[in-house]
């Protein structure tokens, strides 16, 4: 007896996630579909146009808005960052440095250096254990 593998499929919000793009700019019968596991591989192996326009240019989600400005998502909201931005958008931003962008960007750092910290100390305790 063969067993049936079913396809595993995927809504596209997680499909976009999974890409890094934002969902509402995707061409519509991506929006409508499904996607499968071998359509998401193929998609980041051999991006189409829309996809390479919309990793270079975005609009991007605020994962990937956040990531592009060293900032975690929550330091965007305080920031007053709701929106997706485009490429353009996020590299003014850069410029600019508004005063709430140099403060998360502060708070993203110490964040980082913490576990770091945390990181080494677990493994000092685990050799001495």
């Amino acid at each position: 007896m063969k067993s049936h593998q079913t396809t595993q499929t995927m809504k596209p919000a997680t499909a976009a996630k999974k890409l890094g793009v934002y969902l509402p700019a995707t061409p519509q019968e991506f929006q409508d579909g499904v996607v499968t596991r071998s359509e998401l591989n193929e998609l980041q192996a051999n991006p189409p146009a829309w996809l390479q326009e919309l990793r270079g240019n975005g609009p991007h989600p605020r994962p990937v808005v956040a990531a592009k400005l060293g900032v975690s998502i929550a330091g965007l909201a305080r920031g007053g960052v709701t929106e997706p931005l485009t490429t353009e958008q996020i590299e003014a931003l850069k410029q600019d440095r508004p005063e709430w962008l140099e403060k998360e960007r502060a708070t993203q750092a110490e964040v980082r250096q913490e576990a770091v910290r945390i990181k080494e100390k677990k493994a000092e305790q685990d050799q001495r254990s």
